[in-house]
């Protein structure tokens, strides 16, 4: 017994010796491994780059549109300066026009930041890859909105314009880019600039900015045989031959803004260099060196704008509004992707015989005809916008902008004298190149998950020309899609379209 005893207690220190060197031989849980060190220096998702003392964020999102009567910027049926829904939907009414269009986009930023002895170092990155209506089965689009540098105060790159408030011609969230009435430069331009941050949300900003593109208009030379030619498509489109010279001088910008709980205010300026090109020669022959030119002149813009927050209609309402005055600069009034020029037909007419009347608008910077100096447009412009909050979930937008443009009696003379040439005139034609664009609309968004938005948007604009009477143009005259009109007599009338546009977007 004794010897049964001890078999089965020396087995049992056996087992249990055994069983004690395997738990010690377990793994014991390692600390949690951070592969990704967070950053949170600059707000929510960065990171640091591993073996860096840099933070990086990415973003974007991916949106399908669906457009009625417009193309995939929101815009309005009102040019016939492009042959395809890539580049624009037309006023003319033709059975070959593009009246339903689609986009899918995808959109990549990259935001990096360093800490250093002269403050952060920042850059910026933001691209959009699309598909839209009119392109090949697998062919697309690449564009590039932002690329900056920020360092001690000052950017560098393609950034937002120094002269725009930061809401610009979003201010009811809208989807259409093509809100008139103020500066809209949603996709960014070169400059250099210097921001002064002075304490309690007040700073100023002074930059140079590119105008090649962005910030000009037409500058007419109303001399120009191009531009007062019978059978002109002028007299159908209203783009002019851009007789603009080099770019010689970049505009040059500034703000003062205000940043408080309550509101945001801004007031901004630009300076703008109209430098154009040569004379006409006789009869309106091509522009030469011996010719001459007229001196350069200075033109510019002001503007001044409000974003009011934490309304008592409800929590996240805001009302955004600003005016802007331009003389000379007028992309600073009708700017971002808005072309120079709006015409639209219709089957309305003034005048027993007529086939239809049409609207024909050019928007420039100056004026000019042989042995003259430029004669600067000046325009005003304003804009305004509410949202409201139904629900955390549910918001709706009204939204509107008026715009007045006008040229001076010489900029006039010389239009009216272009027009004369490019078709024959009857019903008492009288020539004002004036105009008057406004717009109202509304939009109405729903987020069921966080970053997930399907919203729907309908614009109205009303173009309102001052020429009265009417036009004979020949059959075709106009080209694009108006080379469908026939050879009759179009009245001089204003012209109303409508746009919609459903989106849904997935922000990341």
């Amino acid at each position: 017994m004794s010897n049964i005893k001890s078999l089965i207690l020396g087995s049992a220190a056996v087992i249990a010796a055994s069983a004690g060197a395997q738990a010690a031989d377990l793994p014991v849980k390692a600390k949690a491994v951070q592969y990704v060190k967070i950053c949170s220096l600059y707000g929510a998702g960065f990171y640091y780059i591993p073996g860096t003392d840099t933070c990086i964020k990415l973003g974007g999102y991916v949106q399908a549109d669906w457009n009625i009567n417009g193309n995939n910027y929101g815009k309005p049926a009102w040019d016939e300066a492009s042959t395809n829904a890539i580049a624009g939907t037309y006023g003319s009414g033709s059975r070959n026009s593009d009246y339903f269009t689609t986009r899918a986009r995808v959109q990549l930023n990259i935001d990096t930041r360093t800490a250093t002895e002269y403050g952060v170092v920042r850059t910026y990155w933001s691209s959009n890859f699309e598909h839209s209506s009119g392109f090949g089965p697998t062919s697309g689009n690449l564009t590039m909105d932002y690329g900056f540098i920020q360092f001690a105060g000052f950017t560098l790159g393609k950034a937002v314009s120094g002269f725009q408030t930061p809401w610009g011609a979003y201010g009811a969230n809208n989807n259409t880019s093509f809100v008139l009435g103020g500066y809209d430069n949603a996709t960014g331009i070169n400059q250099i600039a210097y921001t002064w941050q002075f304490g309690n949300g007040v700073s100023g900003q002074i930059g140079i900015e590119d105008n090649r593109v962005i910030n000009r208009a037409q500058l007419i030379n109303a001399s120009l045989a191009a531009n007062t030619g019978a059978g002109s498509a002028i007299a159908v489109t209203g783009a002019y031959t851009n007789s603009y010279g080099g770019n010689v001088s970049p505009d040059i910008t500034g703000n003062l803004r205000i940043d408080q709980a309550a509101f945001t205010a801004q007031v901004s300026g630009a300076l703008h260099n109209l430098h154009a090109n040569y004379y006409a020669g006789p009869a309106g022959a091509a522009p030469v060196e011996p010719n001459g030119h007229p001196s350069d002149e200075w033109g510019g813009a002001v503007s001044v704008g409000i974003q009011l927050k934490n309304l008592p209609t409800g929590p996240g309402d805001k009302l955004s509004l600003d005016a802007t005055y331009a003389n000379g600069a007028m992309k600073y009034l009708i700017g971002g992707v808005t072309g120079n020029n709006f015409d639209k037909f219709s089957g309305d007419t003034n005048f027993a015989g007529s086939y239809q009347s049409l609207a024909v608008l050019s928007l420039a910077d100056g004026v000019y005809t042989t042995g003259g100096s430029i004669e600067k447009t000046s325009g005003w412009g304003f804009r305004g916008a509410y949202v409201h909050n139904w629900t955390p979930n549910w918001e709706t937008s009204v939204f509107g902008s008026y715009t007045n443009i006008d040229y001076n009696s010489n900029a006039s003379a010389g239009i009216c004298a272009a027009q004369l040439g490019q078709s024959v005139k009857v019903n008492g034609y009288t020539c004002n190149p004036d105009f008057k664009i406004w717009q109202v609309g509304t939009r109405t968004a729903w987020t069921p998950v966080k970053n997930l938005t399907f919203s729907g948007e309908v614009l109205y604009t009303e173009l309102d020309q001052s020429n009265t009477g009417s036009q004979v143009l020949a059959a075709g005259q106009g080209g694009g899609n108006a080379a469908f009109k026939p050879g009759a007599t179009y009245d001089y009338k204003d012209q109303g379209i409508w746009v919609g546009n459903l989106r849904v977007r997935r922000t990341w």
